[in-house]
């Protein structure tokens, strides 16, 4: 078995999910696109050497139905090689 390792983490920001709330343009991608990229530049990391990229989703319907992490990491500027999975456990995916 290959090792894991969590290099480092970046929490996006929260906001009430209606029509008031202050992200409510904000796409799940978008943020996680922000994310990444954050991870990326902070840590000068080579992004041919990440293997996979795992997003938890509370919700994933509509536009975050479909694989979340590997459409961030294109966005973001990973390598192609990236591989990306969303998982989803509820209330404990964030």
């Amino acid at each position: 078995m290959r090792q894991a390792y969590i290099y480092d983490a970046v929490r996006t920001p929260r906001g009430r999910g209606n029509a008031k709330g202050s992200l409510h343009e904000v796409t799940a991608i978008s943020l996680a696109t922000q994310v990444l990229q954050a991870l990326r530049d902070r840590n000068n990391l080579d992004t041919s050497l990440v293997d996979d990229v795992i997003l938890g989703c509370v919700a994933p319907i509509g536009e975050q139905g479909a694989n979340i992490a590997r459409v961030a990491a294109l966005n973001a500027g990973l390598a192609q090689t990236v591989a990306g999975v969303q998982m989803n456990r509820f209330c404990a995916s964030g």
